[in-house]
């Protein structure tokens, strides 16, 4: 009997001791290192070439929906770039980097999409250096805003955002020019 009042008792114990011993779920830190703090804005401008047709596509469909090729929107189409970045609107522009990651038509109404891609950076200042797109892009809005969340090299912690227009759409082809205005904080 003394045994069975002894252990409630001995498990409360041990709650409480573990209870008190845990560390919390979060807590905020001094940075590691004072260059960690965002010093300056960077604007970037250049386009973005999304190319679905011809001898070298830069973009590849990997997954459709049950439904893609009915819908207006191609709900469920998913797709992965490796698209140039250039200077100028005309693909013999410089390449200064890719858009490499993908995208996903993630609304059933509208043609909007998910994009999740890095801008790798591969001339000029940044050469070496990539940020983090992620974000909805409603393709049919005249300007859309996507977040910038993170970055490598120069754009270390970098955070920001994106705005991006069609500059041009090949209805027949399905490529595509965007102009990127792009402002990270690093």
């Amino acid at each position: 009997m003394a045994r069975l009042v002894l252990l409630p008792l001995f498990s409360a114990l041990l709650l409480a001791t573990a209870i008190t011993t845990s560390e919390a779920f979060s807590k905020t830190v001094k940075a590691p290192h004072q260059a960690h703090k965002p010093k300056k804005l960077t604007h970037l401008h250049f386009y973005f070439h999304d190319i679905v047709s011809g001898a070298k596509p830069t973009t590849a469909i990997v997954a459709v929906g049950p439904n893609t090729n009915t819908s207006a929107s191609a709900f469920g189409m998913v797709v992965v770039i490796d698209d140039p970045l250039t200077v100028g609107p005309e693909i013999t522009s410089e390449e200064v980097g890719r858009a490499q990651g993908m995208y996903a038509s993630a609304d059933q109404k509208s043609f909007g999409l998910f994009v999740a891609f890095n801008l790798v950076f591969t001339k000029g200042e940044f050469a070496g250096s990539t940020a983090s797109l992620y974000g909805r892009n409603p393709v049919m809005s005249k300007v859309r805003e996507m977040p910038i969340i993170a970055g490598t090299g120069a754009f270390r912690f970098g955070r920001g955002y994106a705005q991006a227009r069609t500059f041009k759409f090949n209805a027949t082809t399905g490529d595509a020019v965007v102009e990127y205005n792009v402002y990270i904080w690093h």
